[in-house]
């Protein structure tokens, strides 16, 4: 009788998650990050790092909204992806229960260290855009009533989190600028970074935030604007700001590894982003890609002495190349690089989830009563009620108050 209670309860389950699958998959999506992913934060800022004008944009459904791109960054593919039928607001522009969404609070320029492109003007750091996030939990107090409520809720939703390549652009290997490149050694200012990076993790953690996806950093010494300053040939990436870029993604894995063995009831990932952008300037072709060492719309050699003028004339077969401008991945990257992330195509892609994993992440625990009586009982992860309920309209009696089996006799 216990086997078909619980079977009963395996199948309501299964139905439940079906009935719910028109719904996002992940009830609300948290990005933090620098321009590769800023929806508009800059606008009003006074800064230089501001992408609200044409040709930015020019491929995007809204026009130039202050996206580094030509369309799509790769948090909009993954909103897509989760299931969203918007993409998620910037900070300065959500209002009301529309956070209850999720909230964009990306800034160009920004930094795990606070000083980190300063020399461009205005930009939100990542201690920034974390207490920009506390005040939005406040917010989803207010809307949901109660603190249980507003937790529950959080620990259901994403939180991507992608910076650190603005720390080593506009900061360790801009020696005009900052001193950090002869304050450290490569190794240690990883170990600077990640402390700093570590300490914004565990406010987000203390706020609710219980599935992290943290981005590594790309493989800058490829970007069209090192390519033109740094490459003889134009060519050839530079391997010292790549190695360097390793040394910090290999800190994140395990940092990565770190959390998920001490941190209750979280689960943090790892993307490659690195990898995967190493793939598509190594295999092109298969992509589509037929220019992976130059932006579509720049300035100088590579299009990459300055970046993408206002009403500047972009190349007409935006598709076929890798980058937009001399810093960013056109939409045509951003799609391989979001799709992969959601739903990783090799193993390397992601550790140890991918994030279409880490959304549909639950656990399953059985509980024996011992005294004569055998109860089975499932719990998830994200205590998600509403297909606790469901399974519950379905099994009937079968069920108690607390999701159990009613108890049978051993």
């Amino acid at each position: 009788m216990a086997r078909v209670c619980v079977m009963m309860m395996a199948m309501a389950i299964a139905m439940a998650m079906n009935i719910a699958m028109g719904d996002p998959i992940a009830p609300c999506y948290f990005i933090f990050g620098d321009s590769l992913v800023d929806s508009g934060n800059n606008n009003r800022l006074t800064s230089l790092a501001r992408a609200n004008y044409f040709p930015y944009g020019i491929d995007f459904q809204y026009g130039p909204t202050g996206r580094f791109s030509n369309g799509k960054t790769t948090v909009d593919v993954i909103t897509e992806l989760l299931g969203f039928d918007d993409y998620i607001t910037p900070y300065s522009e959500a209002r009301g229960e529309d956070i209850l969404r999720g909230v964009n609070y990306a800034s160009a320029a920004a930094g795990i260290r606070e000083e980190t492109g300063r020399q461009l003007g205005a930009r939100i750091t990542f201690a920034g855009q974390v207490a920009n996030h506390v005040n939005t939990v406040s917010q989803v107090v207010n809307i949901l009533g109660d603190e249980n409520e507003a937790a529950n809720y959080l620990s259901k939703c994403i939180y991507s989190i992608g910076l650190g390549s603005n720390d080593y652009l506009n900061n360790y290997f801009m020696p005009v600028y900052y001193s950090t490149g002869s304050q450290y050694s490569p190794d240690a200012y990883a170990n600077d970074l990640i402390n700093r990076y570590t300490e914004q993790l565990r406010i987000m953690y203390n706020n609710g935030a219980r599935k992290f996806a943290l981005v590594g950093i790309g493989a800058i010494g490829c970007s069209p604007n090192e390519l033109a300053q740094n490459s003889r040939d134009g060519v050839t990436c530079d391997e010292r700001i790549n190695s360097a870029n390793r040394i910090f993604n290999s800190k994140l894995v395990s940092l990565v590894d770190h959390f998920n063995q001490n941190t209750p009831g979280a689960k943090f990932t790892y993307i490659n982003a690195y990898g995967i952008f190493q793939d598509m300037v190594a295999n092109p072709s298969r992509y589509g890609f037929r220019v992976t060492n130059a932006g579509c719309c720049g300035v100088g050699r590579n299009n990459g002495q300055i970046t993408c003028l206002p009403g500047q004339a972009p190349c007409l077969n935006r598709d076929e190349y890798v980058f937009w401008d001399a810093f960013h991945p056109g939409e045509a990257a951003n799609v391989v690089i979001g799709s992969r992330s959601f739903q990783r195509e090799s193993a390397s892609d992601a550790h140890p989830y991918d994030i279409q994993q880490l959304a549909r992440l639950y656990w399953f625990k059985w509980r024996i009563l011992i005294r004569g009586s055998l109860c089975i009982r499932v719990r998830f992860l994200n205590n998600n009620n509403y297909i606790l309920s469901l399974a519950k309209k379905i099994v009937g009696p079968g069920l108690d108050g607390n999701g159990c089996c009613v108890p049978y006799k051993i």
